[in-house]
C-alpha cells in the first residue's frame, strides 16, 4: 500500500494543533482509513508520531473480525495499533447508539496519553446530520453547535480534521487509493435516527436545497459563538452569585435579580461546574420558580436524575441526591484512624496536638453518633448549656445536614460536634494532649 507524498488532498496537519503524538480513531470504516492513510506521510514529515487506535465494542459478530482487518491495515501503513474493549451495554432508557458512543468516548479519553491529539474522522456531512439531530432533540446554542473541530479530551485532546471534507471528497480519495474498508451493516438500519436522516431525509431535502450541508456547517459555527457568549455571560454571573470558597451554592437574592434568561443560563453553567448532569428546560425553570419564589423558611428541593437543588435561607445548594441514612447509627472510633462516613457525606480524621483540642481519653472508648433530637451541650468558651438544634440554627447548617454531622462521645456523654465545637468538660487542659477533628462535608458551612 503506497502513498504519494504529493497528495494535494487533504492537507490535514495544516489544520491541527502542533503536537508530537496523533493517534487516529481507527473504526476501519472509510472515514477513518482515508484519515490514517492521508496522514502517514504527513505525521512522517513533520516528524510526529503516529498511532491508530480500535475500540472494539463486542456488539456485532464480526468485530472480532473488524479488529483484525485494523490490525492487518495498519500492519501495511507501519501504524503501531492499540486495540480497545469497551462494556457498551445500555442503560435504562439509553439507546443504542448513545451506549456505544459514552463507552467508546470514555475508553478513548481513558488511553489517550497526555498531550496526545486524538483525531476522529468525522466530516462535513456527519456534522449537517448533528446539527438536524440536535434541532429535533430541542437543543440550544451549546448543542446546535455540534461537533467542534478542537476539544480537551482525557489527558490529551480531540481534534476532527476532516470537517471541511464532503463524504463525496472521502469516498473518491479511497477509491483513488484503491483503499478496502468495514462496511457497517448497522448503517443501513433505519430504525437508528441518524440512518433514517442520512438515507432517506437528507437526501430528499439536498434535492431541494443544493447547498443544505454548507449551511447547516456555517450555522453550527455560528452557534458555536452564541455558546461561547453565553458560557463568558454565566461566568460574569457567577462571580455575582456566587459565595466564595463554596462552588455549590448561589445567593438567591443575587439570581432573583436577573433576567430569566441570564438566570437559565447561569444555572445551567453552575450545574455542569459541579459535574452533575444538565436537566430539561421544564427543570430549570421549576428551580426559578419553585426555590426563588419560595419563602425563606420552605426549604423546598427540585430533584432530577443524578442530582437536586435545595434552599436554605437565601442560598441555594446543589448535590448529588443524598444517601439514605440511619442517624441511629453509633460506631466506635479509634481518632488515630480516619473514619469514612459515605452517607454522611466525609471523613471524620483526627490529628494529636497539645494543650488544647479534644481531650484524648484514658480508658473510655470514644463513639461517633449523630443527632437524635434533644441534645444539649456547653460549647466551650460560652456560657451555659444550649439545644443542639438552637446551635446548628446558629450556625447555619442546612436542615438535610443536621443529622450527618459527626458527634463524637465519651461513653453516653456528647462530648464534641465534629467540624463545630468541642464541649467545655471534655476541652484539654494546660498540657494535656488532645485531639483536634478535621470534618468537612459539602454543602455543609463551618461554624464561624
Amino acid at each position: 500500500m503506497s502513498i504519494s507524498k504529493s497528495e494535494p488532498w487533504p492537507s490535514l496537519l495544516r489544520r491541527l494543533v502542533q503536537a508530537t503524538h496523533y493517534a487516529v480513531a481507527y473504526s476501519g470504516g472509510v472515514d477513518s482509513h482515508v484519515l490514517l492513510h492521508a496522514l502517514c506521510a504527513q505525521t512522517a514529515e513533520r516528524g510526529a508520531r503516529l498511532t491508530a487506535v480500535h475500540v472494539n465494542h463486542g456488539l456485532h459478530a464480526h468485530a472480532a473480525d473488524w479488529a483484525r482487518h485494523c490490525a492487518e491495515v495498519c500492519r501495511q501503513l507501519g501504524v503501531p495499533l492499540q486495540v480497545l474493549r469497551v462494556d457498551a451495554g445500555a442503560r435504562p432508557g439509553e439507546s443504542p447508539e448513545a451506549a456505544a458512543r459514552r463507552a467508546r468516548y470514555r475508553a478513548l479519553a481513558e488511553w489517550l496519553p497526555k498531550e496526545a491529539v486524538l483525531l476522529s474522522g468525522q466530516h462535513r456531512d456527519d456534522q449537517a446530520e448533528t446539527v438536524l439531530l440536535q434541532l429535533f432533540r430541542g437543543a440550544g446554542a451549546r448543542g446546535l453547535a455540534a461537533m467542534p473541530a478542537i476539544a480537551p479530551l482525557g489527558a490529551g485532546r480531540l481534534a476532527r480534521p476532516l470537517l471541511g471534507c464532503s463524504r463525496a471528497e472521502i469516498l473518491a480519495y479511497a477509491r483513488r487509493h484503491r483503499l478496502q474498508w468495514i462496511e457497517d451493516p448497522s448503517n443501513a438500519d433505519i430504525r437508528y435516527d441518524r440512518n433514517l436522516l442520512r438515507q432517506q431525509l437528507l437526501p430528499a431535502i439536498r434535492q431541494r436545497w443544493r447547498g443544505v450541508d454548507k449551511a447547516l456547517v456555517r450555522a453550527a459555527r455560528l452557534q458555536a459563538d452564541q455558546a461561547e457568549l453565553a458560557t463568558v455571560l454565566a461566568g460574569l454571573d457567577l462571580a455575582h452569585c456566587e459565595i466564595e470558597g463554596q462552588p455549590d451554592q448561589l445567593r438567591a437574592p443575587a439570581l432573583q435579580s436577573l433576567a430569566r434568561a441570564r438566570q437559565r443560563n447561569l444555572l445551567r453553567h453552575w450545574i455542569e461546574a459541579n459535574q452533575l448532569p444538565l436537566p430539561a428546560e421544564a427543570i430549570i425553570d421549576q428551580i426559578i420558580d419553585s426555590l426563588l419564589e419560595a419563602r425563606p423558611d420552605a426549604g423546598p428541593v427540585v430533584h432530577w436524575s443524578g442530582a437536586e437543588v435545595r434552599r436554605y435561607r437565601q442560598r441555594l445548594y446543589i448535590m448529588p441526591p443524598l444517601p439514605r441514612w440511619d442517624p441511629g447509627l453509633r460506631l466506635p472510633w479509634d481518632p488515630r484512624q480516619p473514619l469514612a462516613l459515605p452517607a454522611a457525606g466525609g471523613t471524620l480524621r483526627a490529628a494529636y496536638v497539645s494543650g488544647q483540642g479534644l481531650r484524648a481519653p484514658a480508658h473510655t472508648q470514644l463513639q461517633v453518633g449523630f443527632r437524635q433530637g434533644g441534645e444539649t451541650l456547653q460549647p466551650a468558651g460560652r456560657a451555659g448549656h444550649h439545644s443542639l438544634k438552637k446551635l446548628f440554627q446558629e450556625w447555619r447548617v442546612p436542615p438535610w445536614r443536621r443529622t450527618r454531622v459527626p458527634l463524637v462521645f465519651y461513653g453516653n456523654a456528647l462530648a464534641a460536634v465534629a467540624g463545630y465545637c468541642i464541649c467545655e468538660d471534655f476541652l484539654t487542659n494546660g498540657d494535656e494532649r488532645g485531639f483536634e477533628l478535621f470534618w468537612h462535608c459539602a454543602a455543609m458551612p463551618q461554624a464561624r
